[in-house]
Parts: C-alpha cells; sequence; structure tokens
C-alpha cells in the first residue's frame, strides 16, 4: 500500500468513526432524558388538576402544570423570529448586493462579533434597554415577553443574515445577468428572480434561529421569564418559559418527583422544538420545489 493510498482509504473510516460517535452520544444523551423523564410524563404535569380542555380554551388557569410554560415558550420562538427575519434578511440583502470595500469589512466585523456574543451579554443588553426606558422615558415597561424577544431577536440575527448572504452569493452570475438583460432593475431582479432562489437556503437559517430562541435561558431569565406567571396576557406581561422552567428545576428541586418533572419538561421541550423544526423544514420542501 502507498502512501497516497493510506490517507484515501483512512478518511472514509474515520468519517464513518466519528459518525457512530456522535450518533452514540445523541443516544445516549435521549436515552438518559426519557429515562429519567417518561414517569413523570402525563397529562397531570402539563395541566395539573385543571381540565385539559377547559385550559386549552383558556377558560381556568392552570396551577403546577407546565401549560403556561408552553405557551409561554412558543409564544417567545414566534415573536423572536418575526422580529429577526425582515432584519436579517434586509441586512444579508444589504451585505450581499449592495455593501462594498471597507463599509462591508465593516459591518462583517460586528456581524461576527455579534454572532459570537454570549447570550447571557444580549440578556444584559436588554435588561439595560427596560431600566433605560423606566428611567430617561418615564415608561412604565418592565421585564416582560417583547424586552425578551426583542433580546432574542438579537441573539438570533447573525443566523438569518449570514445564511441569507451566502444564499444570494452563491447564485450564479448567468441567473443574476438574465433579468438585467431583459431590462429588469436591480431591485426587481433581487426581489423576484434572486430572492424566491434563495429561500431554501434562507430557510436553513430561521431553522437554525429557531432552535436557539427555544434554547436559550440566560437571555430570558434577565428580561421576563418568572417561575409562576400564568399564561401571558399580553406583550408586557411576565411569562413562564420552559427552558427557564428546567434551571429553575434543576437547581432548586425539593425531592426527586420535582426533579422527574424538570426532566419531563425537557421532553416537552424536545417536543415543541420538533414541531417547529418539522414546521421550518416543511415550509423549506414547499419553498425549493416552487423555486424549482
Amino acid at each position: 500500500m502507498t502512501n497516497t493510498q493510506f490517507p484515501e482509504k483512512a478518511v472514509p473510516l474515520l468519517s464513518w468513526m466519528c459518525g457512530i460517535v456522535l450518533l452514540t452520544a445523541i443516544a445516549s444523551v435521549l436515552g438518559f432524558l426519557f429515562l429519567k423523564g417518561w414517569q413523570s410524563f402525563n397529562l397531570q404535569l402539563i395541566f395539573g388538576t385543571t381540565p385539559p380542555l377547559e385550559a386549552l380554551l383558556f377558560k381556568r388557569r392552570v396551577f403546577n402544570g407546565l401549560f403556561p410554560a408552553m405557551v409561554g415558550t412558543f409564544s417567545l420562538v414566534c415573536l423572536a423570529v418575526c422580529w429577526a427575519i425582515p432584519v436579517g434578511i434586509a441586512a444579508g440583502i444589504y451585505l450581499a448586493e449592495y455593501a462594498r470595500g471597507k463599509t462591508r469589512k465593516f459591518l462583517n466585523l460586528i456581524f461576527d462579533v455579534l454572532a459570537g456574543l454570549p447570550s447571557i451579554v444580549v440578556g444584559l443588553f436588554g435588561f439595560s434597554i427596560t431600566i433605560f426606558l423606566n428611567r430617561y422615558l418615564s415608561s412604565q415597561i418592565y421585564p416582560c415577553l417583547l424586552i425578551s424577544s426583542i433580546a432574542l431577536a438579537f441573539l438570533v440575527l447573525p443566523y438569518i443574515l449570514r445564511t441569507t448572504q451566502t444564499a444570494l452569493e452563491d447564485q450564479p452570475a448567468s441567473l443574476r445577468m438574465t433579468a438585467l438583460a431583459l431590462g429588469a432593475s436591480r431591485m426587481q431582479n433581487i426581489g423576484r428572480v434572486l430572492l424566491p432562489q434563495s429561500l431554501p437556503g434562507i430557510m436553513s437559517g430561521v431553522i437554525l434561529a429557531t432552535g436557539r430562541c427555544a434554547e436559550d435561558t440566560a437571555v430570558i431569565m434577565l428580561t421576563g421569564a418568572v417561575a409562576t406567571a400564568g399564561i401571558p396576557h399580553s406583550l408586557f406581561s411576565n411569562y413562564e418559559a420552559l427552558p427557564f422552567y428546567i434551571y429553575y428545576i434543576s437547581s432548586q428541586y425539593a425531592d426527586q418527583e420535582e426533579l422527574a418533572s424538570g426532566y419531563g419538561a425537557a421532553i416537552i421541550l424536545l417536543f415543541i422544538c420538533l414541531m417547529l423544526f418539522s414546521l421550518a423544514f416543511f415550509i423549506k420542501k414547499r419553498v425549493s420545489l416552487s423555486a424549482h
């Protein structure tokens, strides 16, 4: 066997080994989680002593159940992604199509720094916004769902921005020139040709942003999440969230039953993430089919 043949045969073997190790690690974590939390996974964990139908119709408040935290988590993720999508896509279009020279380098540096910010710093930023509004604008805004969603939008903005920029820059030159050669303006070329063709790649950034919003704890614990708030009635109210509940229970549980409920909450959070990912993948698939 020559020296050149050995790396060619070793690389596939190492790739398979790394893949097996990764799958084993994921299966071990999920297996441990389900083993610890499945025994507490029931309707009482979600709705407490409240009848499920009355809880789903918001007729009665749920006590000692995770339903308010599920609603708060879902609302938080949807709001944060809705704030981040238009800003991220617009910034990505500007960087890919308009920014040049030193301006492009400066903005790339700024967004790279933003992508590397620890979530606790983003949480402090959201908390500082609340203090500023109360002190200097005589506002009655306190840590709430709105502040948390805006802070999370800043946290996930780089994912959508970079995937938009990359998807636009990867479009072939022939596609770029076709609409311009037929008399379309630059804005028409971007809006009607390049952007529709880039939507599958942009949706990848939306999927990443959705996952990051659903799992973050440091941001929300400083900007509005509390242990018992019930279902949020407005954007300016406190709320419950599954990541905060898991953190709270795991650090201050009184007995093994409470700890098991924390594992059950983690399973529910996985199911919510799976549902959101499935919705995002479905939209991505439909967009890919329509683009082709």
